[in-house]
């Protein structure tokens, strides 16, 4: 689905999406990412929702945002408290909701000019 263009260009905008990736300020990416509005998008080491680790979300916790968007791929799944101890330990929200709805909460609350960040989950096309 593509997005329509903002005042918010000078971001890391998500621009589109669709089931086997995403593009942020129309630059295409096919690979688990950590996106702030601020910074470029770096990898996120996750290759599916099930190899998600602690480690995962200490991570995202050196960002310090004030919000987390999780997204956990093509259907909405909720990620074990344990595994976010760390960011709600800190009172770090963290919102899990499937890859589409992700990508389009996280324009809305970057546009907005909250500090978020999009944790996203693309898993690896099949061979």
């Amino acid at each position: 689905m593509k997005l329509h263009s903002t005042e918010t260009q000078q971001y890391q905008t998500v621009s589109s999406y669709d089931d086997t990736g995403v593009e942020l300020n129309a630059i295409r990416y096919e690979q688990s990412l950590l996106v702030l509005p601020e910074t470029p998008p770096v990898p996120w080491p996750v290759t599916s929702f099930d190899a998600l680790t602690s480690e995962h979300f200490d991570q995202i916790d050196a960002t310090r945002p004030d919000v987390v968007i999780l997204g956990t791929g093509a259907r909405q799944r909720f990620v074990h408290p344990k595994l976010t101890a760390v960011l709600t330990a800190r009172r770090i929200g963290v919102e899990c909701m499937d890859n589409q709805a992700a990508c389009r909460t996280y324009n809305i609350l970057m546009a907005e000019g909250r500090k978020v960040a999009l944790a996203l989950i693309l898993e690896p096309k099949p061979a």
